[in-house]
């Protein structure tokens, strides 16, 4: 893959499967592989809980339990942002990270994002993402998907090539 061909940024993907299926694992890999080949990369993380946002002690936290429904904390080179918001969309967040080449989601499974699915031995059996958003399959079991390529969960130049290439082309 030519890493000088940029998309057209930001091209948004995820990483899906079950709980524990290697999500943050493949991601980290796939971050570090495409930052190596020059893209600059965000990844927007979906809980499906209430996460805590800010620790105990902190000034921001301090303010939140005061009654604040937004805090922010920011220094020369970096800034962090929690607000309460009823509901929050995804495509908002991406707004956040304008100058990204990739925007890389972890879960977002039910999402109409291109995809990762991972379907691992001992922890899943059967794909849970409608295969239409599938850019691949992630498994080191038996399971294959019509049209899908599979790939092993340590093919992580392979997985860049792929998500280049589609985000090239789109």
């Amino acid at each position: 893959m030519d890493a000088v061909r940029k998309p057209e940024k930001p091209f948004a993907a995820a990483v899906s499967g079950v709980k524990n299926s290697g999500k943050t694992t493949f991601l980290e890999k796939l971050v570090k592989e495409l930052t190596q080949r020059g893209y600059r990369v965000a990844v927007l993380k979906h809980d499906g809980h209430e996460f805590q946002a800010d620790r105990e002690g902190t000034d921001t936290y301090r303010m939140q339990q005061a009654g604040a429904y937004g805090t922010c904390i920011f220094s020369k080179g970096q800034w962090q942002l929690v607000k309460k918001q009823p509901e929050v969309k995804v495509e908002e967040l991406i707004g956040f990270f304008p100058e990204a080449d990739f925007i890389l989601l972890e879960g977002m499974k039910d999402s109409v994002f291109p995809k990762f699915e991972l379907v691992r031995k001992g922890v899943s059996q059967k794909s849970v993402c409608d295969a239409k958003t599938l850019l691949a399959l992630v498994t080191d079991t038996e399971l294959r998907l019509p049209e899908i390529p599979v790939l092993n969960p340590d093919e992580i130049k392979k997985a860049a090539d792929i998500l280049i290439k589609v985000s090239i082309n789109k």
